[in-house]
């Protein structure tokens, strides 16, 4: 097992991001799915820990066979997903625990990550006291702004280096802003990348390490980026839009939407914690299709627009 951790900072507070950060996925998941291919929402409900308190569940498939490139399609049933169990409890979330996120036809296969929020230029030490990690493990500064990303997968509109946010003054990020920016939050997570297969080990670990930080890097840049269409939402506002979103995504795979609630509390339910954030396994040699730039394609008319605050009050008043 291959234990790293991440540490991504933000020109915003935590609060601010945990509203950034659910409308940035589910935006996201939709813009990426087609028929047969994306991000399925399997679950979507409030879950209470007895440790942690409220939070929220969810259940995903990533359908990845279009995807894989052609010497995996070979060795892969043909529908082939990546299962994603998530624990939301913000400011701290767990994405799987020793079974739950990993593929449909490798049950040696498992990723765990648990994420910490906190308020501060990533410079908290030891913030994770888990018995998971056996020893030292390496800790990576990711920069949004000036850490290099596949470039396929680079928009110049979602550039830190360029961006200016209209609604908040922050940005463009100049070189040495982590140290001066206000304000400014730290996404810290500790990835733990298993693969107990003989032979291929330490190569698809480390692999995996590599495609996790560039998924890491591309989400935080998506979230600043967007920071006007999802800045003065309120927590039940983005659960309405994600509500929304999955059910499109879910119409346009071509797959039964789910129930979700919106709540943030509900009965507890059998398992134990983590985010909606977090990666979900890929198999090529650089992040997935699925996490490229939107491409121009039609969309169904299920699909909702981009919902901005005076568009979901608009909404609201009409009902």
């Amino acid at each position: 097992m291959l234990v790293k951790e991440y540490r991504i900072c933000m020109p915003l507070t935590t609060e601010e991001y945990r509203v950034g950060q659910l409308y940035t996925i589910s935006k996201h998941s939709h813009q990426e799915s087609e028929k047969g291919e994306g991000v399925e929402v399997v679950k979507n409900e409030p879950h209470e820990d007895p440790v942690h308190g409220p939070g929220q569940f969810t259940e995903k498939r990533v359908h990845l066979s279009s995807k894989l490139p052609s010497w995996a399609r070979a060795v892969t049933p043909r529908i082939f997903y990546i299962t994603e169990k998530a624990w939301n409890y913000y400011p701290y979330t767990i994405t799987a625990d020793s079974h739950s996120l990993q593929c449909s036809f490798l049950p040696k296969f498992s990723i765990y990550i648990e994420t910490k929020y906190e308020d501060n230029c990533g410079d908290s030490e030891n913030i994770f006291h888990s018995d998971k990690i056996l020893g030292d493990h390496e800790v990576s500064f990711l920069d949004i702004a000036f850490d290099e990303i596949p470039e396929r997968y680079y928009r110049s509109l979602e550039d830190p280096r360029f961006f200016s946010s209209a609604k908040t003054g922050r940005g463009p990020l100049q070189e040495g802003w982590r140290q001066h920016t206000k304000p400014i939050m730290c996404s810290y997570k500790l990835v733990s990348v298993k693969f107990e297969v003989w032979g291929l080990q330490t190569r698809v670990e480390q692999f995996v390490h590599k495609v996790i930080r560039d998924i890491l890097l591309i989400g935080h840049r998506q979230a600043f980026a967007w920071v006007d269409e999802w800045c003065g939402m309120t927590m039940e506002e983005v659960r309405r839009y994600e509500q929304e979103t999955q059910e499109a995504t879910n119409e346009l795979i071509g797959l039964v939407a789910p129930a979700i609630s919106v709540s943030e509390v509900g009965q507890p339910t059998a398992t134990h914690s983590a985010p909606a954030s977090a990666p979900s396994t890929p198999l090529s040699d650089e992040a997935p299709e699925f996490l490229a730039p939107p491409k121009a394609r039609p969309r169904k008319k299920s699909a909702p627009e981009t919902l901005t605050l005076p568009a979901l009050r608009e909404r609201a008043g009409a009902e």
